[in-house]
């Protein structure tokens, strides 16, 4: 027999649909608030099993809040994804034909990058070479400002990158169509853009994952071949596993140590 769906549930659900992806800590605190507000159990390390009553009320409707981790500081979050459409398509109601192959041709940028970002000029230099519709590169930066606004994609100093909602909802898309590039992190096994490769084995690894795996490593190996570790190891400052500003800033570009390489 299903777990009740009780007037907690909903709010936690309603406040998360109106965010569409929530960090870890603030689903934790309004996980206590929907409880005590509707006088529900509450117990502050049973988020996820609250999270699961949820989930068994979704399933007919296609969707699922799901668990996942930012590859930019390793932090927890917690989205609302649509499973009934695993293709771009989900988002055509929201963004035109040509403005769908500009975000297709954007992520083509950064997953065949070696450093999991991709630049502004790269993508705008693409408007006027769309097969649907040539764009202005004006129209091509409002669009990438749209799909930044609605979490699709992460900018920063002038490079784009995989929102994490964004990743957390395509996984499956990624993995299908870009079987040779994409891969999961082996410690994880989530998807990582943004990584670490082993030059001997090819096993990746999220740079969050790397620097909680060597922190107490003097010489790191390869969890998978043993091989050494070839890579700069990302510092971690914070209990919550967020890396130094410093690790953040050097992974951007592309020749930055320690990013993927091919």
């Amino acid at each position: 027999m299903a777990a009740q769906m009780t007037d907690g549930h909903r709010r936690f659900l309603q406040v998360l649909m109106s965010h569409g992806i929530m960090e870890g800590s603030v689903a934790r605190t309004l996980h206590k608030d929907c409880c005590e507000i509707h006088k529900v159990y509450y117990a502050h390390d049973k988020l996820d099993d609250f999270i699961s009553v949820v989930n068994l009320h979704l399933q007919p409707l296609f969707m699922q809040i799901r668990k996942g981790m930012s590859e930019d500081d390793g932090r927890t979050y917690y989205a609302l994804v649509n499973l009934a459409e695993t293709e771009i398509t989900k988002m055509a109601s929201d963004y035109t034909e040509n403005e769908l192959e500009l975000f297709r041709k954007t992520m083509d940028l950064i997953i065949l990058s070696e450093s999991g970002f991709a630049s502004s000029t790269n993508i705008l230099n693409l408007a006027d070479q769309l097969k649907t519709k040539k764009m202005k590169k004006k129209e091509a930066e409002q669009v990438l400002q749209n799909l930044v606004q609605d979490k699709w994609l992460s900018e920063r100093d002038g490079e784009y990158t995989l929102h994490t909602r964004c990743i957390m909802e395509m996984e499956q898309y990624i993995l299908n169509n870009y079987q040779d590039l994409a891969r999961k992190c082996n410690i994880c096994r989530s998807l990582a853009i943004q990584s670490q490769i082993c030059e001997t084995c090819g096993i990746g690894m999220h740079l969050p994952c790397a620097g909680k795996y060597f922190k107490a490593q003097t010489e790191p190996h390869c969890p998978h071949c043993n091989e050494f570790w070839p890579h700069e190891i990302p510092e971690i400052n914070r209990p919550d596993s967020q890396l130094s500003s410093s690790a953040s800033t050097e992974r951007r570009g592309p020749s930055a140590s320690g990013t993927r390489r091919r």
